[in-house]
């Protein structure tokens, strides 16, 4: 097995692998209470939910770990499920079994575009600004998310959006979360979100906000009331406003996941001569892991930044990434502790997870004008709108008007007219 993941070769242990892995768990162990929390309030069995994002993360990771030996692991991802639950469902009025269709469609092209090695092609058509504009409005989409779960954000008949009232139990425990939880990421306590959450969660069992669980360590909930939905719903994918869905469920991902694996493969030192080795075998256990994951019922899986926690820990192989799935698996056990993860244990995460977001910000080129206002379009509209795909549909929208008016249409891909015209019929279908 040492020879298999080539410890020799990128100087490291057992022992060093297995507490990277560890790492990396913790570091991300947040998600498989915040999913079934986010999913569960598109209408979804939180149950069921939990067992599919364990089992996604499970199997993504060991993928991932095996095949591609990357120490990157993976999971339903923080953005994709807040587009599924609040855009898809709740604001789009679409059945969530037809949003779980949407995300296995969108798994079907990565796996195609995977084995006949296009990604690249798509990756460079779309400008980095607006890539990372993207990024960040998912950031605050995200934050204002968990700010209203919070009651820190509160509607308002004539501001729309004000202050809520500070005063009350489950808003105190969020802010408490969230300061206790920055405090330790801060001084870079390695899972501070994940144990921020726990530590919340204790605090307002103590205090009487949170009902105590009866047990801590249960049956798997059953898989029943989401597995294989997707199949079912997916004759009802072909329609403009679901195309417009699988595109954006495929465009968040794609770079996603993409920044990922350079990010983390460059930390760990795998990168050859600026090329990723192995990158079919990666992007194929990301692509697969979307699809297991929608079939067993929970929103697009994607590669985990956090995984650098793990690489930094001294994870080089993927042998990291075997201890981490394993770790998932485990994890199936304690789905007991679903009743203590209250929308005032989650919102302090939802928050972060949208400050980290949106630090990409300062790579955008603010001094032209002509990028500026379709990356600003982009990343305002998410949160305004309540919608992810609104706000890319503005940002693809404006991005090769803005860029023919400056004289400048020639470094317009083609790709990019295509979304264009695409996205000018999303905005048709909605008005009418």
């Amino acid at each position: 097995m040492e020879k298999y993941f080539g410890f020799k070769e990128f100087n490291t242990s057992y022992k060093k692998e297995a507490t990277a892995g560890l790492t990396t768990f913790l570091a991300m162990a947040y998600i498989l209470f915040v999913n079934p929390s986010v999913l569960g309030d598109a209408g979804m069995d939180k149950g069921a939910v939990f067992t599919a994002t364990a089992l996604a993360a499970a199997l993504g990771t060991l993928f991932m770990g095996i095949v591609a030996k990357y120490p990157i692991a993976l999971a339903p991802g923080m953005g994709l499920n807040a587009f599924f639950a609040y855009s898809v469902v709740l604001v789009m009025d679409i059945p969530w079994q037809t949003a779980l269709a949407g995300v296995l469609m969108s798994g079907i092209i990565f796996i195609f575009i995977t084995l006949f090695k296009i990604r690249e092609t798509i990756i460079n058509a779309i400008p980095e600004d607006l890539k990372f504009a993207a990024a960040s409005g998912i950031g605050l989409f995200i934050a204002f998310i968990g700010l209203k779960n919070a009651g820190i954000v509160a509607p308002s008949e004539a501001t729309l959006v004000s202050l809520g009232d500070l005063t009350q139990g489950p808003t105190l425990l969020a802010i408490f979360g969230f300061i206790i939880t920055i405090l330790m990421m801060i001084r870079n306590v390695r899972g501070g979100i994940f144990y921020g959450m726990v530590i919340t969660a204790v605090v307002g069992i103590f205090a009487g906000l949170i009902n105590k669980p009866d047990q801590i360590v249960g049956a798997i909930p059953s898989l029943a009331p989401t597995f294989g939905q997707a199949f079912s719903h997916f004759d009802q994918i072909f329609t403009i406003d679901m195309m417009v869905v699988v595109l954006t469920f495929f465009i968040v991902d794609f770079f996603d996941t993409a920044g990922t694996l350079m990010a983390v493969a460059s930390q760990a030192g795998i990168m050859k001569d600026n090329k990723l080795p192995r990158a079919g075998k990666a992007l194929l256990a990301d692509s697969s892991a979307i699809a297991v994951g929608a079939i067993l019922g929970t929103s697009s899986t994607t590669a985990y930044i956090e995984s650098a926690s793990g690489v930094a820990a001294g994870g080089r192989t993927g042998f990291t990434s075997v201890v981490t799935g394993g770790l998932f698996l485990l994890a199936l056990f304690f789905s007991p502790l679903l009743v203590v993860v209250t929308p005032s244990v989650t919102a302090p995460a939802l928050i972060i997870v949208g400050v980290l977001m949106v630090s990409v910000l300062s790579k955008i080129k603010w001094d032209r004008l002509e990028i500026a206002v379709p990356a600003f379009l982009t990343l305002i509209a998410m949160p305004l709108t309540y919608s992810i795909a609104t706000g890319i549909a503005l940002g693809f929208v404006m991005y090769p008007l803005t860029m023919t008016v400056k004289g400048r249409v020639k470094e317009v891909h083609p790709i990019m007219w295509v979304l264009f015209i695409v996205f000018i019929s999303y905005f048709v279908f909605l008005v009418e």
